[in-house]
């Protein structure tokens, strides 16, 4: 639904939890008059919640809040990020992209390069244990899906000759203050040449030339878990852990209730971090013995499509 002119999605069923369709891309600057919408809509909403930018780090409303986390690279130039913030382990991978021969280009949204992303997401039905959700989408979807934001996004490329083997999607906010990946996506059997790794730094370089301030990589941890090999990659990469406020307003009686009792968190960041690893292998299992080909080949955690994650 619409409300001052921004796109709100609603969510659940027993709590109705509100927030921007594109949160992270999109802020608000005058939550009072969201707020108030909401509580005029005839959709029902119990709670809404949004975010400040990286700019703000200071809670600058009265709204009750806690604290939420990204995984963030200040960008001032490229040369600085190589020599000072980047860790030898991904300055060494990305410089192997290119030995493996690999080339790195920003690229336009056109029908080659939504047939070449189809592809990628086509290599396999299962990526990191997970179905993969966009296997078998039609070029039409692929399409619909990636034209989000064209007028400020950028698309990076990893060619292996002339096929797209990885791309990864870069959108800032109106201020061109920081930016998102938004997808980052290369094929599993190609991740011996570190095409992430090529992806990232040619990410970091389209923000240096664009003085974006801010790089994101989503959160740096979800819930109660704990340090794994992508948030390895991404402090290898130098990005780190920042908190910023998120808000919760409740508007009405369940919405209070719901966050007085801790209901507005997924049940899955509830379940105690070692029940929940053993979870997930159990899962990675299981569908690797559905798609006995993925064993083979078992996917990098820097191989991540992070629209799946949000």
């Amino acid at each position: 639904m619409k409300i001052c002119g921004l796109d709100i999605r609603v969510a659940g069923r027993i709590v109705r939890m509100a927030r921007l369709s594109d949160e992270g891309y999109d802020f608000l600057r005058e939550p009072e008059a969201v707020v108030d919408g909401l509580r005029r809509s005839p959709t029902r909403v119990d709670l809404f919640t949004f975010i400040q930018t990286l700019a703000e780090l200071s809670p600058k409303y009265h709204y009750p809040i806690e604290r939420d986390n990204l995984a963030v690279l200040p960008v001032s130039t490229f040369d600085h990020w190589w020599t000072h913030q980047i860790r030898s382990l991904a300055r060494n991978r990305a410089k192997q992209a290119e030995k493996k021969g690999l080339t790195i280009r920003e690229i336009p949204f056109d029908g080659r390069l939504v047939k070449g992303i189809r592809e990628v997401y086509n290599e396999s039905p299962v990526r990191q244990g997970k179905l993969n959700v966009h296997y078998g989408k039609s070029v039409e979807q692929v399409h619909r899906e990636a034209a989000t934001f064209l007028d400020r996004s950028v698309f990076i490329g990893a060619f292996l000759g002339e096929q797209l083997i990885g791309f990864a999607k870069v959108t800032w906010d109106e201020t061109r203050t920081q930016a998102e990946l938004m997808n980052i996506v290369s094929m599993i059997r190609h991740r011996d040449k570190a095409p992430s790794n090529a992806l990232v730094a040619h990410a970091v370089r389209a923000c240096a030339d664009r003085r974006i301030s801010f790089l994101v990589y989503q959160s740096f941890s979800w819930g109660n878990k704990k340090q794994d090999g992508l948030s390895d990659f991404k402090a290898n990469n130098g990005f780190h852990p920042v908190d910023i406020p998120r808000y919760y307003v409740p508007l009405t009686s369940v919405g209070h209730a719901a966050f007085r009792l801790g209901l507005h968190h997924r049940f899955a960041d509830r379940i105690p971090e070692i029940v929940a690893a053993r979870l997930r292998r159990l899962r990675s299992a299981w569908y690797n013995r559905l798609v006995p080909s993925e064993t083979d080949v078992q996917p990098s955690p820097l191989d991540l499509d992070l629209h799946q994650l949000r």
